[in-house]
């Protein structure tokens, strides 16, 4: 029987070279990063994200939509949004977007804070960004259960 609410989700921090992925789950509403898959003129590597889907079976993905400090779009955005389009097409599977803005900052702090200079040179970085924004689309799912 096909579930009603997703419970187990991946979320990915969509760039033109790598992309991020982060497990999460609604019931602890927690996210995890989990890896870099690599893409070449934002096109990923299908093989990798097939992989992922099968192994953690998620119920739906999470897709960030990178935007502009003033909410307007740009040509990233329109690349992420076909990425997501893609997704589903690919996987069945109900694909979210949320705004992402700030959250490979947000991940760069972290990581500095945690490691230094030396941190950031790790590709981690697009996976934390991706745990973030998972993060932040449970954390409007709570808003909106209240």
């Amino acid at each position: 029987m096909k579930k009603h609410f997703p419970e187990i989700l991946l979320g990915f921090d969509f760039g033109m070279k790598r992309i991020g992925v982060a497990v999460g789950q609604t019931v602890t509403k927690t996210a995890r990063p989990l890896c870099v898959v690599k893409a070449s003129q934002g096109t990923p590597e299908w093989d990798a994200l097939t992989k992922l889907i099968h192994t953690w079976q998620p119920d739906a993905l999470v897709v960030g939509i990178p935007l502009n400090m003033d909410g307007t779009e740009q040509p990233l955005t329109y690349a992420a949004k076909h990425f997501a389009d893609l997704l589903h097409q690919r996987f069945d599977l109900p694909v979210y977007g949320i705004d992402e803005r700030l959250t490979s900052v947000e991940a760069k702090a972290r990581l500095f804070s945690e490691g230094g200079y030396k941190a950031l040179k790790n590709t981690s970085i697009d996976s934390i960004a991706a745990q973030l924004i998972l993060q932040n689309w449970l954390a409007q799912l709570r808003n909106n259960e209240t």
